[in-house]
């Protein structure tokens, strides 16, 4: 992530946390995030990795896209090739360009992923019930670890499941593997109006 971006993040996770009434320690124990590393992200003095990000997301109730800054909603919007919001790991290099505008709540997302050879995206949190997750790899091998359960994915192979499990994606060939992704929220949304628990 670039400075702004880390930033941007910080002050997102501070505010959004104060909003919803949660001290450092509360956010810590929804997130599994200690409270140090909470402070220093809020601060903007750690970066944070996309799955500690992701952690913090799901904790403060929100999409790792919206944590990371939001866009004005219109009716056409152009993300340009090189205004893409791009999300790096910097310990595995694991890169996450958001294709669709951060809207803030409107529940779906359009994600490029690309993971280095040898690499991993690492272990994302289960999601609230109700998201669901559509992949299709564009080049590589992909291994889809969903729940504990190991997908094998080939080029151009497409995978949908229910994201409310932990879920990691390995490159499992050589060179680079990158793949699509649409992570669907709206679920979510409709169960947590109709008072079904998240």
């Amino acid at each position: 992530m670039g400075e702004e971006v880390v930033r941007r993040v910080g002050e997102r996770v501070r505010r959004l946390r104060r909003e919803r009434g949660l001290t450092l320690e509360g956010l810590a124990g929804r997130s599994g995030v200690s409270r140090a590393m909470i402070s220093k992200v809020e601060r903007g003095e750690k970066v944070p990795t996309l799955v500690v990000a992701a952690r913090l997301a799901e904790g403060l109730g929100v999409s790792l896209s919206e944590l990371a800054g939001e866009r004005e909603r219109r009716e056409v919007v152009v993300v340009r090739r090189g205004e893409r919001m791009v999300m790096r790991d910097p310990k595995t290099g694991f890169e996450r360009q958001l294709l669709s505008p951060g809207f803030g709540g409107r529940g779906v997302e359009f994600i490029r992923n690309v993971v280095p050879e040898g690499s991993t995206s690492g272990e994302f949190p289960p999601h609230r019930s109700g998201v669901e997750e559509y992949l299709v790899v564009e080049r590589g091998r992909l291994r889809a670890v969903l729940g504990g359960v190991e997908y094998l994915l080939e080029e151009g192979d497409a995978l949908y499941f229910a994201a409310d499990v932990p879920h990691r994606f390995d490159n499992a060939g050589e060179g680079e593997c990158s793949y699509y992704l649409v992570i669907d929220s709206r679920g979510s949304q409709a169960a947590g109006a109709s008072g079904r628990s998240p």
